[in-house]
Parts: structure tokens; sequence; C-alpha cells
């Protein structure tokens, strides 16, 4: 299984994943105006990879096959600060 993955101009470290190059049939419309003009990164083939960077490949995979696309977001930003105070039993309590 080869896929095309897009990169969004408009949503930072935003990507998508389809079934093949230039086709955007299945991704719904609204998905598609909040993505932006996708911008092609690479040529992917899944069948030869065990893991993707961020991505659950076998999830990846299997939403391909069932929607024709994967839209992989960036994760949330982690708030150190607030991160460390939990983890040192911090309260203003």
């Amino acid at each position: 299984m080869i896929c095309a993955v897009y990169k969004s101009r408009l949503k930072a470290d935003s990507y998508l994943f389809v079934e093949k190059r230039n086709d955007f049939e299945r991704v719904p419309e609204a998905l598609m105006a909040m993505f932006g003009a996708p911008q092609l990164v690479m040529m992917l083939p899944l069948d030869k990879r065990q893991h993707l960077g961020l991505a659950d490949i076998n999830k990846v995979k299997v939403e391909l096959e069932q929607k024709g696309y994967y839209l992989q977001l960036p994760p949330p930003p982690i708030n150190l600060l607030e991160e460390y105070k939990k983890e040192i039993g911090y309260s203003r309590d």
C-alpha cells in the first residue's frame, strides 16, 4: 500500500494521508476547507514500514481503507510549568 502525504499550508504540523496522489474525492469538503491547499510532501509505501513518526501505522492503514484518508494533527502543547507543579505536588490551595 502506497499513500500520498500532504501538509497543510494553513494548519502547522497537520498532514493528510490519501490513497492516491491528488485524489481528495473521499475527503470531506469541510476538512479540505480547513486544511487549505494541500502541498505534497512524499509518496509513502506503508507496507514496508513498521511505524511512523507520530501516527499509529495500523490506524493510518485502517482509516485509508475505510475512509480514504487519514488526518494527522500535531499533539497538544505541553505546559511545562504545570507539569512540573504536578510532579512536585505543588498546590496553591
